[in-house]
């Protein structure tokens, strides 16, 4: 008896173990051939996610008394003075502030401005891009985990630095809980003040180093909302939650990078007006779990006369550490990590290279005018340039003037341009929402769900929008629709529906129709432009029962943007645009904006 005693608990010591160590299995691999497309270097463009040819001068900057990390201590090439951040910070306060200082060596009235940076070697004046980390163990430093980006840009002549912004992280006592966004926006700021008076002071190592014009401003997680929130910043007088900390930025921040982000840390919801904008998520992000990035997508819009554009990049595989490389592969401590369900995400090194190639697009589009809209339409533009990985993309720009959005009322027959009336043939299911994430919370965007299935009389399913008036276009427009798979589990079956339910790999296949006013029709099959991928499902954690638990549903409605070409059609009032269901037996489809988009 004592014996087996022994023998079991061995084997459950055993099992236990291996439990613990194993990266757990990927129970959703997708099948999945994108449609191919014209990729972006058989027309002469190069890969920006390849190192320029700029050496690079690597340097630290900061209050030269760090009493943790020499590169802040005596190791800084410029000394920079402190910040009083007590009225952006007031929480900072009690015994939880007294053990940060102890630590840190300083409080809320001196908080420093240090900065890593990458520069490009040799004379002219450079753009500025500043990326910082967000939320973090505070003791485990994560400025230094950019590198690969730092090293990238300023290759190809940009100035990166990432900021330090650790000493307002959690740790074991706790964090702000959200608190501390408005500080994480504001020190960006006043890292680019700083920027200023070196740039403008003629005795400065860095006189004239940096383009005060040309700023991108990027951040991860909580730092990918402190980058929207620096940039509303930039536009005020006043600190909105206490006027007695007076503004004067006004710098000339041209685009915003959110890396994973956090969205409602902030009470406030950051609405942005002519800035370009860009964010990547991954599928496999255990710590922000859905894609946050794509609500301030939405408050993102454009006024003024201006080129801008807003893209969402969705790397399925992707986490959320692995886009900084000191968090790495595991999206939390200890225990916990021990849990994660790493199998099915893609490499340290592939989740880099795309957020390279993309983050590097970006720039190239904002700093250098460069027209890398294909890619941000359709990844398979770039695809000798990308690992191979499930890469969705939302797209708009200041050249596409919205048809249907479906924001405007909760009439079904109605759409958001005037004189606009929508009708439906055969649909078996047809209603608009608001789409949630995973956990059911919001992600503030209206869709129409369109669901159909043949019918024993073989009717075809059509959901049609007909502009009364008609809307001039011509060879020179596109249509960007963005849209997504449904759940088809939710539609009625019959007997033989059974052996189709459960996670459907069948490429989704219809056409659309437009019409104009004089009858000349053009006819384009989803298939033939672009697929849209399938539902991506994901299990974050080895138990399935705590994935459900702790995430909520194993998918999530993820948008992407299809761009159909007019140059071709012979269209010339545009008067309807009809989706025909004539191709997929059955299908949910989840319908969003459809744009005008005037290509130049």
């Amino acid at each position: 008896m004592h014996s087996l005693f022994i023998f079991v608990s061995i084997s459950l010591t055993v099992f236990s173990v291996y439990f613990l160590v194993r990266e757990g299995d990927d129970p959703y691999q997708v099948e999945f051939t994108p449609t191919p497309t014209t990729l972006l270097s058989s027309q002469g463009y190069l890969n920006p996610g390849d190192d320029g040819t700029h050496d690079i001068t690597y340097f630290t900057y900061g209050s030269g008394t760090d009493q943790r990390r020499t590169e802040f201590n005596d190791g800084v090439r410029f000394k920079t003075p402190t910040l009083d951040a007590s009225r952006l910070l007031p929480e900072w306060k009690g015994s939880k502030a007294k053990w940060r200082e102890r630590f840190w060596g300083f409080g809320v009235k001196n908080f420093p401005l240090n900065g890593r940076v990458w520069m490009p070697q040799g004379d002219g004046t450079f753009p500025l891009f500043l990326i910082v980390h967000g939320n973090h163990g505070m003791e485990d430093y994560s400025d230094a985990g950019y590198e690969y980006i730092g090293k990238h840009l300023a290759s190809r002549g940009v100035i990166v630095v990432s900021v330090d912004e650790n000493f307002i992280n959690g740790t074991w006592s706790g964090d702000f809980r959200g608190r501390e966004m408005p500080t994480r926006g504001w020190l960006l700021l006043k890292h680019i003040e700083q920027w200023k008076a070196w740039t403008d002071d003629s005795s400065h190592e860095l006189y004239k180093k940096a383009d005060l014009n040309n700023i991108i401003l990027a951040g991860h997680s909580r730092g990918g909302e402190a980058a929207p929130i620096a940039a509303r910043f930039n536009k005020l007088a006043f600190f909105p939650d206490d006027a007695n900390e007076k503004f004067n930025f006004n710098f000339g921040i041209k685009g915003i990078i959110s890396i994973a982000p956090t969205d409602k840390r902030y009470e406030r919801r950051i609405k942005l007006e002519n800035i370009n904008y860009m964010s990547l998520q991954g599928s496999y992000d255990s710590d922000e779990a859905s894609f946050f990035g794509y609500r301030q997508f939405q408050r993102v819009t454009y006024t003024d006369s201006s080129y801008y554009l807003k893209a969402g990049v969705y790397i399925h595989g992707a986490n959320h550490g692995q886009f900084n490389t000191s968090w790495g592969k595991y999206d939390g401590g200890p225990p916990g990590k021990w849990l994660l369900n790493t199998a099915p995400m893609i490499t340290l090194e592939e989740q880099q290279q795309i957020a390279k190639v993309y983050i590097g697009a970006f720039v190239e589009s904002v700093f250098n005018q460069k027209d890398y809209s294909a890619l941000f339409t359709n990844a398979q533009a770039g695809a000798d340039w990308l690992p191979k990985a499930v890469v969705l993309n939302t797209f708009s720009d200041s050249r596409t003037s919205d048809l249907i959005t479906f924001e405007e009322d909760i009439d079904l027959t109605t759409g958001t341009k005037n004189g606009s009336i929508i009708s439906t043939t055969a649909l078996q299911k047809w209603r608009e929402e608001t789409l949630k994430f995973r956990d059911d919370d919001t992600q503030a965007n209206n869709a129409a769900i369109i669901g159909w299935k043949k019918d024993s009389i073989e009717r075809t399913a059509h959901y049609k929008i007909d502009f009364t008036s008609g809307i001039e276009i011509d060879s020179t427009h596109s249509l960007l629709i963005t849209m997504a798979r449904g759940d088809e589990n939710s539609l009625k079956s019959d007997d033989k529906d059974k052996s189709k339910e459960g996670h459907s790999t069948d490429d989704l296949n219809f056409e659309i129709h437009i019409t104009d006013s004089l009858g000349g029709k053009a006819i384009f099959e989803l298939n033939d432009i672009k697929k849209l991928s399938p539902r991506l499902q994901v299990q974050f954690v080895k138990l399935k029962g705590l994935n459900n638990e702790n995430f909520g549903n194993t998918w999530e409605p993820t948008l992407e943007t299809v761009e159909l070409p007019l140059r071709h059609s012979y269209i010339s009032k545009l008067k309807t645009i009809e989706f025909v269901f004539n191709k997929s037996e059955r299908g949910v489809l989840i319908l969003d904006n459809i744009g005008l988009r005037k290509i130049q």
